[in-house]
């Protein structure tokens, strides 16, 4: 049985607009934040998600807060990848993975690869 995700249901709504404008403002710039740039599956509008990544050598790590069925997470692996901006730079994303998907919290995992 899968697991109900932390936030309650209202609480994404409300980030999409209240909360993610205002982090789109520093989270390309400000770590632990990062900017995930992806592509609507149907619409092919790109989106800007502000995230928590941690990086680890080539690899960045997501704490799915909103569980595996989010939106961005399922636009991402719908392409196969995306873009990160982070501290400024700007990266591609590659052989996106949600691991631990039987714990309370997954996380998404990514290569980092030039862009």
């Amino acid at each position: 049985m899968p697991r109900k995700p932390l936030m309650p249901s209202w609480m994404p709504a409300f980030s999409r607009r209240v909360v993610n404008p205002v982090q789109r403002l520093w989270a390309p710039w400000l770590p632990p934040w990062a900017l995930i740039v992806h592509r609507g599956r149907r619409s092919g509008t790109e989106y800007r998600t502000p995230v928590l990544a941690r990086r680890s050598g080539s690899t960045l790590s997501i704490a799915l807060y909103y569980g595996r069925d989010a939106q961005w997470v399922r636009n991402l692996e719908a392409a196969g990848g995306g873009t990160v901006i982070r501290r400024g730079q700007r990266m591609r994303l590659a052989n996106v993975r949600v691991e631990g998907a039987d714990r309370r919290i997954p996380v998404l995992r990514a290569d980092l690869l030039p862009d």
